[in-house]
C-alpha cells in the first residue's frame, strides 16, 4: 500500500506535471496554428450561448477558489479571523454553487455536441475522451462538496499542505495516506486531465483574452467616397 501511495501522490503527478509543461512548450513551438479550442460556434451558435458561458464561469471560479483554499495555509487565514470551521463552511458553501454551475454547464455542452448533427460530425474521439475527463472530475469533485456537508474530513490539514509540498517540491505523500477513497479518486483523475492536457483543446487556457480588459476602445467611423 506504500508503494501504491508513493506512485500515487509523488510519482504520479510530477509526471503529470512535466508532462503539462513540456508538452504545451513542444506543441505550441512546433505547431502554433493548431493553438485552438476548435469552436464549434460557426455550426451551431444559439445552443452554444448558454452552457459554454455557465461552464467557464463554474470552472474559472472553481479553480480560484482550489487555489485561495489549498494553496494558501490555513495559518494565513487564522490571522484574518477565519478558522478552519469557517473555511470549511465558506469552502462547501462556494464550492458547491460554483462546481453545479459547471457541472451544468458541461452537461449542456455536452449534450449540444451529441444532438447537433453538424456539431456531432466534427468531433473527434480526442474530443469525447477530454470531454469525459471533464465530467469525471467535476462530478467526483462535487461529489466530495455534498459528502462534506454530512461527514467532515479535515481537508485543510492532509490535502491542502500535500499539494502545497508538490507546488513547492517538498512533497510528502505520506499525508494522503487516510485521506477517504473519494478524494483521492478526484485527485488522481484532476492530475491526469492536467497531464492529458497538452494533447487536447484545452491547450487554449493559455489564450484567454485578458487583454480585452485593458484594450482601448475600437472605433469604427464612416468614411464618405469624395467624388
Amino acid at each position: 500500500m506504500n508503494i501504491l501511495n508513493t506512485l500515487a501522490f509523488l510519482i504520479f503527478p510530477y509526471l503529470a506535471l512535466t508532462t503539462f509543461v513540456v508538452g504545451h512548450l513542444y506543441r505550441y513551438l512546433t505547431n502554433p496554428y493548431d493553438w485552438n479550442s476548435k469552436s464549434s460556434e460557426l455550426l451551431d451558435k444559439e445552443s452554444l450561448k448558454i452552457g459554454i458561458t455557465i461552464f467557464h464561469w463554474g470552472v474559472i471560479l472553481t479553480l480560484i477558489g482550489h487555489a485561495g483554499g489549498l494553496l494558501i495555509p490555513q495559518s494565513l487565514f487564522d490571522e484574518v479571523g477565519i478558522d478552519s470551521q469557517a473555511h470549511t463552511k465558506i469552502a462547501l458553501l462556494t464550492g458547491f454553487i460554483v462546481g453545479a454551475a459547471a457541472l451544468l454547464g458541461l452537461v449542456l455542452l455536452i449534450w449540444r455536441r451529441i444532438t447537433k448533427d453538424r456539431v456531432l460530425a466534427t468531433t473527434t474521439l480526442n474530443d469525447f475522451v477530454t470531454l469525459g475527463l471533464l465530467l469525471f472530475v467535476i462530478t467526483t469533485g462535487l461529489t466530495n462538496v455534498v459528502y462534506g456537508f454530512f461527514e467532515h474530513f479535515d481537508v485543510l490539514h492532509s490535502i491542502a499542505p500535500w499539494i502545497r509540498g508538490i507546488v513547492t517540491l517538498t512533497p510528502d505523500p505520506t499525508l494522503m495516506v487516510k485521506v477517504p477513497v473519494r478524494y483521492k479518486v478526484h485527485i488522481l483523475s484532476a492530475v491526469a486531465l492536467i497531464g492529458f492536457s497538452p494533447f487536447s483543446r484545452l491547450v487554449h487556457i493559455w489564450s484567454v483574452p485578458l487583454t480585452y480588459l485593458v484594450r482601448r476602445l475600437i472605433i469604427f467611423r464612416r468614411r464618405e467616397a469624395s467624388f
